[in-house]
């Protein structure tokens, strides 16, 4: 093994198990479908030894198929059978018949799991289902495994009604609903051909493509002067100049090692194309998703204490091995894996940093190109000097020696990732609505940790492999009084006033209506309706007025931007308030949709979607109407549903964005005096 391997195995503190994680969860989307061909469900009921009911949900396994049981505990790949919570009985213990194989589990360090190979049966035995209860709802939450292939977690709902013999089961599944399809897909928009063709030009995509590229870019940078990172440039570049056989020989080889790592992490957007060809709003559904935030909460906590110096986490040394084996081989696929063992190993560094590109790509609703714009830049970054140190080696006695200003720099991220934890936290909150991370609370625990910061930078609070310096730089200082002033900055976002509104942080606190204080906030422009287009439009036709219709998120920061920078200044604000009917919905509310307004959705493409929560119905709306999955997406139409100007996106212009409130409502005089003169 060479000197350039030992030195890269002896600094394996990283987290693959981040990157595995991930792309489990990706493909779990990606494969939806499979996975309901391969395990499907049957629900019937029998009565029981003491004469309660027992509910039988019988599952169906295609060849080769494993599926998990319900007694595995929640750390490890398992399945579930909940109820309802408006369920008024509970469920007294689950009887599992099948096949069973118990065995050691690979894909989780050799856990023991257990698992059905073939058809099983769980018998659901109920403490109390009384003929009053109405129907009994719940569904089947289930993991099932294909080879090294792990899929779900996926639900499937169930329902019982109550019948002279006893519980008996209803379909499982949704209806198609002609009626209720029709109402999401509007025969009268014609999206090519509106009133007035002012609006979106599609420049703001590129806009927003230039800026991500350039964060990438910027987080790049700062993987690159991690401590995990920084060294192997002076050590890589020196191997390759001298253990070449000749200077143009090792410089070539630079750039194809460089090249190597831009392209790996490139790689890692690869997925999200197939998670988006198979639903337009896949994307969207991710970043949304309570359990994907709550995991990278808990990821991003996890990196902050490591960077604190609390623990190291490493990959299990025989991935390490593995790819570092690998790396010996003296050909273009040894370069390759020597970048994919340097992306491994300074992954403890950079895993935090990337994993805010990744998360915060899929937050702009953007899909696919821009997660792969956010890594190109990030690998451009962290690539370009290894190539670059390699043609002009004598740029290397400039590089600042390795120290302990590193570590600073590591326990200085420590504290920027407790941040980030909060900004994942906040977005299970608010799709969920369980108000636990209000607005003022959000940034009364950013002010504290921006103030522990500052007393560590001056040297208060100390880390055992961290001491402060004898004496403080005046760069130290800088910083610690930057970060002061940024705290004081952030401190009016905890009063009730006009000042509450922070433009520079707009989007990652909980809006302005998401208050311990209620939404009477004087910077807010308030919807004159929330999730409800048909009352909308009722507003509409009495008053006689357009509709602006804001495709939004809970969890979506640009759109927080609109609202806190853009709709309240003045000549939109008025535009709004005066000449509109604004109604916001949600794309990403998860609250369920009442029984009777669930149902299958035939999508323009042929393909059937689900129904069920209100963001289900809204994104589809969305997405079918205007051929758009990102948020914000705003549209003004007429009372009788017609197009008035093209649709705009995210415009943090606020004189072009009045421009296009005007043209549409010049649209909508243009339609009431064509209305008139017939």
């Amino acid at each position: 093994m060479h000197p350039y391997n030992s030195s890269l195995i002896r600094r394996a503190k990283c987290a693959g198990l981040f990157f595995l994680a991930l792309l489990l969860f990706g493909t779990s989307f990606a494969q939806t479908d499979t996975a309901k061909q391969a395990v499907t469900w049957d629900f019937s009921t029998l009565q029981g030894a003491d004469g309660k009911p027992v509910l039988v949900l019988h599952a169906h396994l295609l060849p080769g198929w494993r599926l998990y049981s319900t007694t595995m505990p929640d750390s490890l790949p398992n399945s579930r059978v909940a109820l309802d919570s408006t369920a008024k009985a509970t469920i007294g213990s689950i009887e599992e018949k099948g096949p069973v194989l118990n065995k050691k589990e690979p894909l989780f360090n050799n856990a023991e799991t257990r698992s059905f190979t073939d058809d099983a049966q769980w018998l659901v035995h109920l403490q109390s289902a009384g003929s009053d209860a109405g129907d009994l709802k719940g569904t089947v939450t289930f993991m099932a495994i294909y080879k090294d292939s792990v899929l779900g977690p996926l639900e499937v709902p169930f329902r019982y009604g109550h019948a002279a013999g006893g519980l008996v089961a209803k379909t499982a599944g949704l209806q198609e609903s002609a009626g209720a399809s029709n109402q999401l897909k509007k025969a009268s928009i014609d999206l090519a051909h509106p009133v007035n063709g002012c609006g979106g030009t599609g420049t703001e995509g590129t806009k927003g493509l230039l800026g991500i590229f350039i964060l990438g870019l910027l987080g790049g940078l700062v993987g690159l002067i991690m401590p995990c990172t920084f060294p192997m440039i002076p050590l890589t570049v020196s191997f390759f100049t001298k253990r070449s056989a000749s200077r143009s020989k090792g410089i070539a080889n630079a750039f194809l090692y460089g090249f190597f790592i831009f392209f790996i992490y490139v790689l890692i957007s690869v997925p999200f194309y197939f998670l988006q060809r198979s639903n337009a709003n896949i994307l969207n559904t991710i970043s949304t998703n309570v359990w994907l935030n709550l995991f990278f909460t808990a990821v991003f906590i996890a990196f902050a204490l490591s960077f604190f110096g609390l623990f190291e986490i490493t990959l299990p040394s025989s991935i390490s091995n593995s790819v570092d084996s690998k790396s010996n081989i003296g050909s273009i696929g040894g370069i390759f894996f020597m970048a994919l063992t340097l992306a491994i190993v300074s992954f403890s560094c950079t895993g935090p940093i990337l994993g805010s590109l990744l998360v915060g790509a899929l937050d702009q609703n953007g899909g696919a190109v821009q997660l792969t714009v956010a890594l190109a830049g990030f690998g451009v970054a962290l690539g370009l000097p290894f190539a670059l140190f390699a043609l002009f080696p004598s740029w290397l006695q400039s590089l600042p020696r390795s120290g302990s200003w590193m570590n600073t720099i590591k326990i200085v991220f420590g504290f920027i990732e407790l941040a980030l934890a909060l900004k994942y936290l906040s977005n299970a909150d608010l799709v969920t609505h369980w108000g636990l991370l209000k607005r003022e609370t959000f940034f009364a625990l950013w002010i504290l940790i921006g103030l522990a910061l500052v007393l560590y930078l001056m040297g208060v609070i100390k880390f055992h492999h961290d001491p402060p310096p004898a004496k403080l730089s005046g760069l130290r200082i800088t910083t610690a009084i930057l970060f002061f002033a940024f705290v004081l900055y952030l401190s009016p976002g905890l009063t009730n006033t006009r000042y509450a509104n922070r433009a520079l942080v707009s989007g990652f606190p909980p809006p302005l209506s998401y208050s311990l204080y209620g939404s009477g906030k004087t910077a807010e422009v308030q919807a004159n309706v929330v999730n409800d287009y048909d009352k909308a439009l009722q507003l509409a036709r009495e008053q006689h007025k357009p509709i602006l219709i804001d495709f939004t998120g809970w969890a979506c920061v640009n759109c927080r931007k609109m609202e806190e920078n853009v709709w309240p200044k003045p000549g939109v604000r008025e535009l709004i308030s005066k000449d509109y009917i604004l109604v916001s919905l949600y794309v990403d509310d998860r609250k369920q949709l009442p029984d009777d307004q669930q149902f299958v959705f035939t999508t323009s493409d042929g393909s059937k979607k689900s129904i069920r929560t209100i963001g289900d119905k809204f994104a589809t709306l969305q997405s079918e109407n205007f051929k758009n999955a990102s948020q914000p997406l705003y549209v003004v139409i007429s009372p009788d549903e017609k197009l008035l100007n093209k649709p705009v996106g995210y415009t943090d212009n606020v004189a072009t964005y009045a421009q296009w409130l005007q043209c549409g409502l010049d649209a909508y005089k243009q339609v009431q005096s064509a209305t008139t003169r017939k």
